[in-house]
C-alpha cells in the first residue's frame, strides 16, 4: 500500500505579468515546505486525516497564501477566516466559517469534529472550542501583511470610484491539501481568508462540506480553490465523487468534468485537487495558473504554478 499527498495554494490568482522570479521561487519553496510536513507524516505511516491538517498548517504559516497568516481583509478591514476537514472513512467533518484568532483554523476545523457532535460552527462560538482546545491564538500584529492591506486599499479605492477590478488575485484563493494513507484511507482540509474586499460575514465554499471539501474512502478526496458562490452551487467537491460513484468514471474524467463543463461556463473560474482509492492524483484549472504540487510513495515532490 503506498500513498499519495497533494496540495494548492489558491488558483486564479497568478498573473503572469506580476510573476518576478524571486517571487515564484518563494512560492515553489512554501509549497514544497507544505508537501514535505504532509509527507514526513506518510513517511512514518500516519493517517491521511494527520497529513493534510500538517499540510495545510504550514501553507497557513506562509503570508504569501490567503489562509491564517496571509488571510485577506474584509470591506470594513478585518479578516474572517474559514477552515475545513474531512476524513473518508466514515465521513467524519468539521468545519469554522468566519473566525479570527486561532493561528491554525484549520486545526480549529478538526477540534469542532473531534470534540463536538456538529459539522459547523461560526463565530464565537467555533472559538470557544478552538479555546477549549488550547491551540494557539494570534494577534492583529501576527495575522497582518502589507500586501494584504494594500490590496484592500486599492479595492475600496476602485469602489469609490464605481468600478470593481477584474484581477482574480482580489477575488479568490485558497489553500487546501487532500491524501490517501497507506491504510488506504482518505481525508481533505481546506482553508481560506475568503475574498479581498468581501462582505463581512460572508462564506465561501471552503467550510461547506461538499462544496470546497469532500472525502469519502470508495471514491476520492476533494479540496477547491476558486470563486466560492459558483463552487457552492454547484456543489462542485462532491459532484466530483458522484460522477464517479454514478457514471463509473475515472478521477480524472470527473475532476476535469467538473472544473471545465461546471464551474467554467458559469463563472466558476478557479480549480481543485484530488485524490482517489487509488492513490491517482488529479489536479485540474480552468484560470491562468493554481499553484499546487504533490508528491507519492517513493517520488519527489514536485510543486507547479502555470500548466
Amino acid at each position: 500500500m503506498t500513498y499519495a499527498l497533494a496540495i494548492h495554494g489558491g488558483a486564479g490568482t497568478i498573473l503572469r505579468s506580476k510573476m518576478t522570479p524571486e517571487k515564484e521561487a518563494a512560492y515553489h519553496a512554501g509549497l514544497a515546505r507544505a508537501l514535505a510536513a504532509g509527507q514526513a507524516v506518510l513517511d512514518e505511516g500516519g493517517a491521511a486525516l494527520d497529513a493534510v491538517v500538517a499540510a495545510v498548517c504550514a501553507l497557513e504559516d506562509e503570508p504569501l497564501f490567503n489562509a491564517g497568516r496571509g488571510a485577506v481583509y474584509t470591506s470594513d478591514g478585518t479578516q474572517e477566516m474559514d477552515a475545513a476537514v474531512m476524513e473518508g472513512a466514515t465521513r467524519r467533518a468539521g468545519a469554522v466559517a468566519g473566525i479570527f484568532g486561532p493561528r491554525n483554523p484549520v486545526k480549529a476545523a478538526r477540534a469542532v469534529m473531534e470534540r463536538t457532535p456538529h459539522v459547523l460552527l461560526i463565530g464565537e462560538g467555533a472559538l470557544s472550542v478552538a479555546r477549549e482546545a488550547e491551540l494557539p491564538f494570534g494577534d492583529a500584529d501576527y495575522f497582518h501583511t502589507d500586501s494584504r492591506w494594500d490590496a484592500l486599499q486599492a479595492t475600496l479605492a476602485m469602489r469609490a470610484e464605481g468600478r470593481e477590478t477584474d484581477d482574480p488575485a482580489r477575488r479568490h484563493g485558497t489553500v487546501g491539501a487532500v491524501a490517501r494513507d497507506r491504510d488506504g484511507h482518505l481525508a481533505a482540509a481546506t482553508s481560506t481568508g475568503g475574498m479581498t474586499a468581501k462582505a463581512p460575514g460572508r462564506v465561501g465554499d471552503t467550510p461547506i462540506i461538499g462544496a470546497g471539501t469532500f472525502a469519502d474512502d470508495a471514491t476520492c478526496a476533494v479540496s477547491g480553490t476558486g470563486h466560492g458562490e459558483i463552487f457552492t452551487r454547484w456543489t462542485a467537491a462532491a459532484e466530483v465523487a458522484a460522477r464517479m460513484r454514478h457514471r463509473g468514471e475515472s478521477l480524472e474524467q470527473a475532476a476535469s468534468h467538473v472544473v471545465m463543463q461546471d464551474l467554467a461556463p458559469n463563472d466558476g473560474s478557479g480549480g481543485l485537487i484530488a485524490v482517489d482509492a487509488a492513490g491517482r492524483i488529479a489536479m485540474p484549472f480552468n484560470c491562468e495558473g493554481m499553484y499546487r504540487g504533490c508528491v507519492t510513495d517513493g517520488a519527489d515532490i514536485r510543486t507547479f504554478i502555470y500548466r
